[in-house]
């Protein structure tokens, strides 16, 4: 299998180096600030991780191409549709996620289930808290939106949401319930971006050989046995 970069950024380096020690070949890097190299042409998938405003771009420059891609960058999901509409057209596979963090995946499973068990009392009111590096541009996070959506299906109510961006945090994302006795809390910390760039390998290696529309939860829904192999 052999790698498009969209972004060489300090993901995109990070899914380098991940994919140096897996083995894998970077056929091109696309990026218009340090610089691209190599030909689109000779890449079985393409993993992007560059800014919200170029992601459509790309999802339309790999459909063009017949070449899947996976889309780690966040930020863009008001254009999921139109997005949708190219893959289908184009005839590719794509994979996109709010985080490609295997413990952020599994995180998802336990705020389900979580929220279904508090719901029942009324005692504990949900929170959502999340801290990222200064540099990070949407906020709040994917992620957080993310665990925002499963926990107000659950409630029918919304979920108070807080966001900080400071320092050099990779990101940490805390699901609470809280009431006036005790506190419960589901918290993911991520020490390095290298579970991103793993998980999104994983991604790669999945979507190559498929056409469809897919998040990053399917693959995780598919190594549960929640789904079938397409």
């Amino acid at each position: 299998m052999k790698l498009g970069l969209f972004g060489y950024g300090k993901m995109g380096q990070m899914v380098e180096q991940a994919a140096t020690r897996a083995g894998l070949e970077i056929a091109c890097v696309i990026d218009p600030v340090t610089g691209s190299r190599g030909n689109l042409s000779d890449a079985d998938v393409c993993v992007d991780f560059s800014e919200p405003d170029a992601v459509m771009a790309n999802i339309k420059t790999s459909a063009e191409a017949g070449i899947a891609v996976v889309v780690g960058t966040t930020g863009w999901y008001d254009h999921l549709d139109e997005a949708r509409r190219i893959v289908e057209t184009g005839g590719i596979g794509l994979v996109y996620g709010s985080n490609f963090s295997v413990g952020v995946s599994l995180m998802f499973k336990l705020a389900a289930r979580a929220s279904e068990m508090f719901k029942r009392f009324e005692l504990h009111d949900p929170f959502i808290e999340e801290a990222h590096h200064k540099f990070k541009k949407d906020a709040p996070s994917g992620t957080a939106l993310s665990l925002k959506r499963i926990v107000e299906e659950t409630y029918g109510r919304e979920v108070p949401t807080s966001s900080t961006r400071a320092g050099y945090f990779p990101g940490k994302h805390t699901l609470g319930f809280d009431s006036e006795a005790d506190t419960l809390e589901i918290v993911h910390t991520a020490r390095t971006r290298a579970g991103f760039a793993d998980g999104a390998l994983i991604a790669a290696r999945w979507i190559v050989g498929r056409k469809g529309f897919y998040e990053f939860s399917d693959i995780i829904d598919e190594q549960l046995g929640l789904r079938t192999r397409d």
